[in-house]
């Protein structure tokens, strides 16, 4: 999930690569259903948590940000979920009751969904008690593949399901999604059986019902409530509600009374971390947490400061202040003495400067274009960047699959490292000759500028510098296009920003999920680089036919390398998490994937 590069927390969990083996799925637990009593939880006890930037809204298939969908997880259940302790990461059934039947060597699947599994009331439903049908998971799957929507996550589903396509490429002809059509890849067989046929094999297609964009909705809803309305106006059938929303400012979510719970009843992973989560937690019902108030606080020393003064229940403590929270890698006397405790990781996820291989300047194969590319990725202090911007707090990634998600290789090292004198001779080689002003000029004469685009932010104006300093030691004159997150967002798509830095959190804890970024099909969609090699296509086209194992693992490390050929990236980092969790707040660990953790924790009276 694309998100601020350095500029905002991540999500993590470090971890260990784990295999996805369709023939073990059976045998995953799901969560322990309440039974007919709903879940009870008490108003009384309260969640107050943050997002370092403002949200986009809540319509599953139109938001990308990764803290609006962090609500839409609470709110939208999806087939597939999570086990919130098992690590490495474990699929467990969420609305389906159980893991899917897979048939036909990974490319038939069928989920058998709860019943009684309802939507929060709505004026939409007409006074009637709605229940979560197989149907609603056709029809919200729909939704990203038409046109009308603009889906940035349609390439999830983009020539994977037997017959939609044509549906889709219908729309784009006639101007309306026919919602009505049958599709034969997508059936529902009865009311709680949902069958998929895919187009080709497809070993990672529960990664994709897990995903949180991907929770069932209700046609009424979408329809009742068009375009803008529906951004503020989230109807799902998850453990927690919209109460209210104040946009870029502040989120309430209250607990769904009509959701049915669940109990806590999660297996201890190798990590010691878990047997107090256990002790606290086990046998509780889900949710214990009423409210969940989540404030948006964008400056790193307001977020510190707020959790000093109580204002928040948890943090991931800004890099700036780990210095005041850390002496090396424990926790400060002073913070240990409140009874603080301190939750420390690598998390699943990428930073990047991403070249636009279209621009008439960075972009395309030729070697003087690529030897500036690469020029200026051997200039920039990757080194300097952990140490003085991220306080240690991040490590050097080496390839674009990070630690703890299958395909990444420790041993891995990148052919792209901090070497301004030979970054000099490279531009000196291929005609890109400094004037009399000591700055660099095109083969042709022409002035040389880069164009970063940035965020306006004091961090993001640290990187700024330092991006500058680098690109000085090599002659190469550099401005910096400052717009919101959001505008720089929709420029990447457009192909239109020369150079960007952003991050890549993963959505599932698979490599794909990275190398996706890089294929040259979904340019516009999660290839903001626009990068487009038939070398790296063909590779990974070869690598999405064939299950985790040690071929495709190849093809994995021939992908990065080819990444770095061409230099597309500037790759950068994996930062480190380092939570702070009140000594009221029970049962927390950070999950790889997930996001709200305020569905599996308590809060006792302080």
């Amino acid at each position: 999930m694309l998100r601020r590069p350095g500029r905002s927390p991540g999500w993590s969990f470090r971890r260990a690569p784990w295999c996805f083996l369709p023939a073990l799925l059976a045998f995953a637990a799901a969560l322990a259903p309440i039974g007919d009593a709903l879940a009870k939880a008490d108003p009384s006890k309260v969640i107050h948590w943050y997002f370092p930037t403002g949200e986009a809204g809540f319509d599953p298939c139109r938001v990308t940000d990764l803290y609006s969908n962090t609500v839409n997880e609470a709110i939208f259940e999806r087939l597939l979920t999570y086990d919130y302790l098992a690590r490495p990461a474990k699929l467990v059934p969420m609305a389906a009751e159980a893991m899917p039947e897979v048939t036909d060597q990974g490319k038939t699947y069928v989920f058998k969904l709860r019943k009684g599994i309802f939507f929060t009331p709505d004026p939409a439903f007409k006074g009637q008690r709605r229940e979560l049908t197989a149907q609603d998971f056709v029809y919200s799957y729909m939704r990203f593949m038409d046109p009308a929507n603009r889906s940035q996550w349609a390439f999830m589903l983009e020539g994977k399901i037997v017959g939609l396509d044509a549906v889709a490429a219908k729309a784009k002809k006639t101007g309306k999604f026919d919602y009505d059509a049958k599709v034969p890849g997508m059936e529902a067989v009865d009311r709680y059986s949902l069958r998929f046929r895919l187009t080709e094999t497809d070993y990672n297609f529960p990664y994709i019902v897990a995903h949180v964009p991907f929770g069932g909705m209700a046609r009424e809803i979408v329809e009742a409530y068009p375009g803008e309305e529906l951004m503020a106006h989230p109807v799902g059938t998850g453990p927690y509600v919209l109460k209210s929303w104040t946009r870029r400012s502040k989120i309430i979510l209250e607990a769904n009374p009509d959701y049915r719970g669940f109990v806590w009843d999660f297996q201890a992973s190798d990590e010691p971390w878990d047997q107090a989560l256990i002790a606290a937690m086990k046998g509780k019902q889900m949710p214990q947490v009423g409210r969940v108030e989540i404030t948006i606080i964008e400056e790193p020393q307001s977020v510190w400061l707020a959790f000093l003064q109580k204002e928040l229940d948890y943090i991931n403590v800004p890099p700036a202040f780990a210095p005041n929270a850390f002496d090396g890698d424990k926790l400060k006397p002073e913070l240990a003495q409140q009874g603080i405790t301190h939750y420390r990781a690598i998390d699943p996820e990428i930073t990047y400067s991403a070249f636009n291989v279209r621009d008439p300047i960075v972009g395309g194969f030729a070697k003087e274009k690529i030897a500036l590319r690469r020029a200026l990725a051997m200039a920039y202090d990757v080194d300097r960047e952990v140490e003085v911007l991220r306080k240690r707090q991040a490590v050097h990634a080496q390839m674009p699959i990070p630690e703890g998600v299958v395909g990444h290789d420790a041993k891995y090292r990148g052919i792209i490292k901090y070497d301004p004198d030979t970054a000099n001779k490279l531009l000196d080689y291929f005609g890109y000759k400094k004037g009399p002003d000591g700055w660099r000029t095109l083969p042709d004469g022409k002035p040389l500028v880069i164009h970063q685009a940035a965020q306006p932010s004091s961090i993001d104006r640290e990187f700024n510098e330092l991006w500058q300093r680098s690109a000085e030691r090599i002659g190469v004159r550099m401005v910096f296009d400052v717009a919101p997150f959001g505008d720089n967002l929709k420029a990447a798509k457009e192909c239109r920003l020369q150079l960007w830095g952003a991050a890549w959190t993963a959505d599932y804890p698979d490599g794909d999920n990275f190398m996706q970024l890089l294929y040259g099909p979904n340019t516009g969609q999660s290839n903001n680089g626009c990068y487009e090699s038939k070398a790296f296509d063909k590779l990974y086209e070869q690598a999405k036919a064939l299950p985790n194992s040690p071929e495709r693992n190849r093809l994995f490390l021939l992908m990065s390398r080819q990444m770095e050929v061409d230099t597309a990236w500037s790759l950068n980092v994996s930062r480190l998490r380092n939570e702070l969790i009140r000594p009221w707040v029970l049962g927390f660990k950070k999950h790889p994937i997930l996001h709200g953790e305020f569905t599996y924790v308590d809060v006792k009276p302080h």
